[in-house]
């Protein structure tokens, strides 16, 4: 996706900070109203773990019941 089609630029660079894909921080930063969600959360490694799962249980990630802090991020980055 070329970047001159972002809509919103600073929430874009804003995920991509925050470990998002190209792909997934255009597609957020381009819904049709990207100026009022996004780049406000905390960043993953600032959350607890107990966070970080409750996020992946929302997104349903399979597995993560196994997995520790570092797992859970990578994980949540990914999906």
């Amino acid at each position: 996706m070329e970047r001159s089609s972002i809509k919103n630029e600073e929430q874009y660079e804003a995920l991509r900070e925050e470990g998002y894909s190209k792909e997934k921080a255009a597609r957020i930063a381009n819904t049709n109203n990207a100026s009022k969600k996004g780049g406000k959360a905390s960043k993953y490694e600032e959350r607890t773990k107990s966070e970080l799962y409750e996020q992946a249980k929302k997104i349903g990630i399979e597995g993560r019941s196994k997995m520790d802090k570092e797992d859970l991020i990578r994980a949540l980055r990914k999906h």
